[in-house]
């Protein structure tokens, strides 16, 4: 069975930092085909952040670019979003996706909050 476990999100001041973690447990991490973090503000729809591939090409959204790190710890089988220079345009639910073995799973998601 396989599960994510989010962690990581939290107040920030506007400018700060964070880190988000999703842990996978049930999974081959190497056999996943991609890992994805989405974004979920108050009253709008899920946006794409961020996306790490198995070849490891990452790919990133105009609005996060520059400022996001998306990593990975095969290890622990976590996958890591490091956030840099937060707005309080990016208060909002964080949540990460992965694609393993044809089949998409979503975490829990996280809240973020950015204050100004």
């Amino acid at each position: 069975q396989v599960q994510l476990v989010e962690s990581g999100g939290g107040l920030v001041q506007a400018g700060g930092s964070l880190t988000l973690s999703c842990a996978a447990s049930g999974v081959i991490f190497s056999r996943i085909s991609q890992t994805d973090w989405y974004r979920q503000a108050p009253g709008k729809h899920r946006n794409f952040a961020a996306r790490l591939p198995r070849n490891l090409c990452t790919y990133y959204a105009n609005s996060v670019k520059g400022r996001f790190t998306i990593t990975a710890d095969n290890a622990k089988n976590t996958t890591f979003l490091h956030m840099n220079n937060l707005q309080p345009e990016g208060t909002a639910i964080n949540l990460c996706k992965l694609n393993f073995l044809c089949t998409i799973y979503w975490c829990q998601g996280t809240q973020v909050t950015v204050s100004s």
